[in-house]
């Protein structure tokens, strides 16, 4: 009897370790964050008090409790007890390239912008501009060299010709970066420098003339090819580039992101793309992901009609990235909201520098179709830059055509400058993404008045229309276009502030959690990524931001100032102090 009663003992001792052994295995490097408040962007369990993560992925949420009853032996972490946790914000369309060129160049924008140090300086008037241009050619080295000059805006700063630009400098090239990224404007220095000559307007929709044919100074949109061509020796250095990158990512790190993407991978030069990217980004390095989305004109430039399978080359691994790509594709219908090249629907503009014209198509409505076909055939989804209304109503054309062979593509309509509200109906029919800019309405809404005129004037970024007729609407920065800042730009559209002081059709306005979404969970939508990043759920990557105030307390224009601990990246702490 006694020996059954030893083997029974031994038995259950055998038993025991194998499950204490099993638990073990089970818990090895678990860690249990908790917090005063989790916000997962589940809305089956929108709220918890922790976290769980192993070999960089979610593996629990809930209480502490629970946790460490499904994970006995895992580590706790308390860093955050007194904080909040939201899922890692997103920007899901910046541009690294321009970005890094933009921030490498001294600034004369209307308004502050964003830099590592705080806001720079904003030039408002017309006279506060031009000194400001007078300064920077008086600093600039004294060797000869092109002078280059980020972010002049006419509807604020006013006209701006080669007789302005000349008047500061007639012998050393001038050239000033429109805060669009989409016009330049030059004295007539470089303009022989770019040799940009009248004939060239018949071969370009983008060759500023004035009234008796001479050039105004203006070249913009489809001449940007011939410019970039014959300046680009100048502005690609690479040390100037390598600083510009390191305040450009600086920004972004600071702002509590954890994903973004470039969205026209390809449009420059992708060898000096490439080059720029793999020399000043990594995960480790950044702090947070970057994954590149293809540019249609620039694949097609460089692959012809291989582009699709290129692509698909790519997403294989049998051509190298410095980032992952996605398998998504980047077009154009029109031109830019900033230098009122959008295509509007008659009058067109009735003021500012496009006056009496609708804009500019990059591609007219019957050409959307044929050219995405290729890339929608090849079971790529689609992000189209689209502003205007006129623009809209092209594009979502299109789409109903695309649809009726795929009605689950993603189809992402980027920017979305204006809407109708038949058109925000029509959108959430086609089941559009709208990834929107997030500070037209901030910037700009006022300006805009005059030029759109009354019956328009009220449909710059509806996204509360939009989001009550069930599409999936996000905010991007456009970046460098506006500051990196998520929370900023997700208060902006709680608010409908306005850079003025007062607020722009708050009928539009996002509710707080819409608000928060937009930058998690449907952001990560926007680029086909909802299933690893975007909410805090079991099975996903282990990313989350850290506040120091929860921001679902908090009324819209106190979100940018809300104070960022840091990011949780792949598991890891990664706090801003550090």
């Amino acid at each position: 009897m006694i020996g059954i009663r030893l083997i029974a003992a031994s038995l259950l001792l055998v038993a025991c370790g194998a499950q204490e052994t099993a638990q073990k295995e089970l818990s090895d490097g678990t860690i249990v964050y908790t917090s005063s408040q989790i916000h997962t962007m589940n809305r089956e369990a929108p709220t918890a008090t922790a976290v769980a993560v192993k070999n960089e992925m979610i593996v629990g949420v809930g209480t502490y409790d629970d946790l460490m009853a499904t994970f006995p032996g895992a580590g706790h972490d308390d860093t955050f007890a007194n904080a909040t946790i939201v899922p890692g914000l997103i920007d899901p369309h910046m541009h690294v390239l321009l970005g890094s060129l933009l921030y490498a160049l001294p600034f004369a924008a209307p308004w502050p912008m964003a830099s590592p140090d705080g806001d720079l300086a904003g030039y408002e008037t017309r006279s506060a501009f031009l000194a400001r241009l007078s300064d920077i050619v008086a600093e600039a080295p004294d060797d000869g060299s092109p002078v280059f000059v980020y972010g002049f805006h006419d509807l604020v700063q006013g006209d701006l010709t080669r007789s302005d630009l000349d008047a500061i400098t007639g012998e050393r090239p001038l050239l000033v970066w429109h805060y669009s990224g989409h016009d330049f404007y030059l004295n007539t220095s470089a303009l022989e420098l770019a040799e940009i000559t009248p004939e060239l307007h018949d071969q370009f929709a983008g060759i500023g003339l004035m009234a008796d044919g001479t050039l105004s100074g203006r070249v913009f949109e489809d001449a940007l090819p011939h410019l970039f061509e014959r300046i680009g020796r100048y502005l690609f250095n690479p040390l100037s580039v390598a600083r510009g990158a390191s305040d450009y990512f600086k920004i972004m790190s600071e702002a509590g992101i954890t994903t973004t993407a470039e969205l026209a991978y390809g449009a420059f030069d992708r060898a000096i793309e490439d080059m720029i990217i793999s020399s000043n980004w990594s995960l480790d390095s950044a702090g947070f992901r970057l994954y590149l989305v293809p540019e249609f004109r620039g694949f097609e430039k460089e692959f012809g009609d291989t582009a699709p399978q290129t692509i698909q080359t790519i997403l294989e691994g049998g051509i190298k990235t410095p980032a992952p790509l996605l398998p998504r594709v980047k077009f154009f219908t029109d031109g830019a909201f900033y230098s009122q090249t959008m295509r509007l629907s008659s009058p067109g503009y009735l003021a500012g520098q496009s006056e009496g014209t609708e804009g500019l198509w990059v591609l007219e409505p019957n050409e959307i179709v044929a050219r995405i076909r290729p890339y929608w055939d090849a079971g790529f989804s689609v992000h189209i830059h689209s502003n205007g209304d006129a623009a809209q109503e092209g594009t979502l054309g299109a789409l109903a055509t695309l649809r009726e062979d795929d009605s689950s593509r993603d189809f992402v309509i980027e920017h979305g400058g204006l809407f109708s509200p038949k058109q925000i109906q029509r959108t959430a029919n086609l089941d559009a993404i709208v990834s929107a800019a997030s500070h037209y309405v901030f910037y700009l809404s006022g300006a805009y008045k005059t030029p759109l005129g009354t019956d328009r004037e009220g449909w710059i970024s509806p996204l509360g229309s939009l989001s009550d007729a069930g599409v999936v609407v996000t905010l991007h920065s456009d970046a460098p276009l506006a500051p990196p800042q998520p929370l900023r730009a997700a208060g902006v559209h709680m608010t409908r502030a306005t850079r003025e002081g007062g607020t722009y059709h708050t009928e539009q306005a996002l509710q707080p959690y819409d608000a928060l979404e937009a930058i998690t969970l449907d952001a990560a939508r926007a680029l086909g990524l909802d299933d690893e990043i975007g909410s805090i759920e079991v099975g996903k990557k282990a990313d989350f931001t850290v506040l120091e105030t929860d921001p679902l307390q908090e009324p819209g224009d106190a979100w940018a100032d809300i104070i960022i601990w840091g990011v949780v990246l792949n598991g890891k702490k990664r706090p801003l102090q550090d």
